[in-house]
């Protein structure tokens, strides 16, 4: 078992080794390694059981910071970061050789964020490179938001876990970059497409769906339970299953169901509140998952803030392998 606390001298001391450390930050649990080590890359891969062709988000504690590992920084790039870091963002932007072709999967550009948590703000300050994280749990399985979380799944295969409390926000940070001066959203994430807009003017949203992705989480099946997870109108699932006498749970944004047992429906805000329901969502995957049902039942979110973002995770978590 990892042990699990907030000694930040303690996980300094694991990373210089060239071990790997989870690391709480706003959007997900992230599982942390040096990535200007091949060694402690690799093992991030092995570790996750991710293919390599997926590549890294690497952090650090500072925009100035970022220097040190791009070649250039475009500026529309430039007035996010400035907007935004540290927080809910990650920036493709050309890389220095001195990122290893591990972390960007042999690319030309290498995703950067600086992340917004006081405890591994304070341990990135103190390191001398910067931490490939990608989330700290194993490859394709739904993302961590507590240090239990990070403990149950992967606690017999690194030394540490810094505990940042539960993540604020809940879901993956957004991935943006440029493609012939257009600003490309790769990913939708925890920072809001609308907020971006008002610092960039209108973006392009690329298809999340890729076999050989350009940037860091975007295969097709992603964030998903072990049991089926079907994703429809929930009217019709609740009716198809219960007549089909499956044994079934049900993620809503905030309705309930009175044929459904309470521990078996699961509101992710009874206000409707979107950014609640982002924070709430992997935790919530996750407790159904855990429950003796045949099949998980969820719904669409409204397609407004972060409502896009949540159906981009409820999609390919239902997506067939």
């Amino acid at each position: 078992m990892a042990e699990i606390g907030q000694d930040i001298i303690q996980a300094k001391k694991f990373l210089e080794s060239g071990k790997l450390v989870a690391i709480p930050t706003e959007t997900v649990y992230g599982l942390g390694g040096n990535a200007l080590n091949p060694s402690a890359v690799a093992s991030i891969f092995e570790t996750k059981n991710r293919p390599s062709f997926d590549p890294l988000i690497i952090h650090t504690s500072s925009l100035e910071r970022v220097n040190d590992f791009v070649a250039s920084f475009p500026d529309p790039l430039r007035k996010l970061a400035e907007a935004f870091w540290p927080g809910p963002l990650t920036l493709l932007l050309p890389r220095k050789k001195i990122i290893p072709d591990l972390v960007t999967s042999g690319l030309d550009r290498v995703a950067v964020r600086v992340p917004k948590h006081p405890l591994t703000s304070e341990l990135l300050a103190s390191l001398d490179f910067p931490l490939a994280a990608p989330s700290a749990n194993p490859f394709g399985y739904i993302s961590p938001t507590t240090a239990m979380h990070v403990e149950s799944q992967l606690g017999g295969k690194i030394p540490y876990i810094l505990d940042g409390g539960n993540c604020q926000v809940g879901l993956e940070s957004t991935i943006v970059g440029m493609e012939e001066e257009k600003i490309v959203i790769y990913r939708l994430g925890g920072l809001e497409i609308s907020k971006i807009e008002k610092i960039v003017g209108p973006v392009h949203i690329r298809d999340h769906s890729s076999s050989n992705p350009q940037a860091p989480g975007l295969l097709e099946s992603h964030y998903a339970p072990r049991k089926p997870f079907v994703l429809g109108d929930l009217d019709s699932l609740v009716e198809k299953y219960s007549r089909e006498n499956k044994r079934f749970a049900v993620m809503s944004l905030s309705r309930s169901f009175d044929q459904i047992g309470e521990g078996l429906q699961i509101q992710l805000s009874e206000l409707g509140d979107l950014n609640q329901a982002a924070q709430k969502l992997f935790a919530s995957m996750r407790f159904l998952d855990e429950q003796e049902v045949d099949v998980i039942l969820a719904e669409k979110m409204p397609a407004i803030g972060l409502g896009n973002a949540i159906n981009d995770r409820l999609k390919r978590a239902a997506a067939e392998v």
